[in-house]
């Protein structure tokens, strides 16, 4: 599996303290207010797993199973939802838990129809953001990194439902994905 990583982008380290960083911050902003955390499955369940558990307020979780990619490496621009919330978010501060941000067509589709059941507020994180990709404005609330225009993969992030266990991000080599 090591051997189709091109070069590792984020340690485990660098990581778990960009994870500590935004906890604080979401902590801090959210003080003295209930809060509901979304993830977006699957690749958010282990980014939001260490999120979660660094925020230092009472919270409630929710996920949800959205798709845009099926088996590519391309968002189709179609987002399917094939897990709805299992609550009521109605009068709630909502914050969207995110692996990856890169078109940003899926969490502008989602944020559309979670803003249609009327919360209080809606924010958005997401460890990593590839703006370089954008083809929607999305105000992003917490973003952990910035990564190059590249094919990633580790820490929750999949190409064909392989390499999430890595416990770094990495860049996929070519030939592995463009076969």
């Amino acid at each position: 599996m090591k051997n189709d990583i091109k070069e590792i982008l984020f340690s485990e380290e660098e990581i778990a303290k960009k994870v500590k960083e935004l906890a604080q911050k979401i902590t801090e902003d959210y003080r003295g207010k209930d809060l509901t955390v979304i993830g977006i499955l699957k690749g958010s369940n282990i980014f939001m797993g260490d999120l979660i558990r660094k925020i230092d307020i009472p919270l409630q979780i929710d996920f949800m199973v959205v798709s845009s990619y099926g088996q590519s490496t391309e968002s189709s621009g179609i987002v399917k939802v094939l897990k709805d919330l299992d609550y009521s978010i109605e009068g709630k501060n909502i914050l969207i838990v995110e692996d990856i941000i890169d078109t940003g067509l899926t969490l502008h589709y989602l944020k559309g129809i979670l803003q249609k059941r009327n919360p209080n507020s809606i924010k958005i994180c997401t460890l990593l953001d590839k703006p370089a990709r954008r083809k929607v404005d999305l105000e992003v609330d917490y973003v952990g990194f910035q990564i190059p225009d590249e094919f990633i993969v580790g820490y929750g992030i999949d190409y064909s439902e392989k390499y999430r266990n890595l416990p770094f991000v990495a860049v996929l080599k070519d030939e592995v994905y463009k076969k």
